[in-house]
């Protein structure tokens, strides 16, 4: 059996920033058909701000704590600091995970990043109403 530190532990049990944001500006999911996690990542953002991240996970202890201390870390930040901070938390977590864990890890990591995407593509006018909107962009 695996041994967790006690701060994954906690996020674990009790998970901050769990649930949907219905009115979010950025949504990524992503999965991993090897595990079966299944994991989406909702962010507000005022500006370049986040101004609130949550998740809802389909999956492992080890990923739900990850998307909690994700979720956690990233309010407040612009945009590229969250990357950043995403990247950083990344080297912590996984230092601390059992080696076959690691990927519950990346799924938070990337769900982050597709959101942020797609905040920007909307931004860009590329996304619309929660879809790829092709005929705009194949006018520019």
């Amino acid at each position: 059996m695996a041994k967790y530190p006690k701060f994954l532990i906690e996020h674990f049990q009790n998970p901050k920033n769990l649930g949907e944001i219905p009115d979010a500006d950025g949504v990524g999911t992503v999965g991993n058909a090897t595990c079966g996690d299944i994991m989406q990542m909702f962010i507000k953002v005022n500006g370049e701000k986040i101004t609130e991240a949550s998740f809802k996970t389909f999956g492992c202890g080890a990923a739900i704590a990850t998307s909690s201390i994700l979720t956690e870390r990233i309010k407040g930040a612009t945009l590229d600091e969250a990357l950043k901070i995403s990247e950083e938390t990344s080297m912590e977590v996984l230092s601390q995970l059992p080696k076959e864990k690691i990927p519950c890890f990346t799924l938070a990591k990337d769900a982050l990043r597709l959101a942020i995407d797609e905040y920007r593509c909307k931004l860009e006018g590329f996304h619309e109403k929660g879809g790829f909107d092709s005929e705009e962009f194949e006018k520019d």
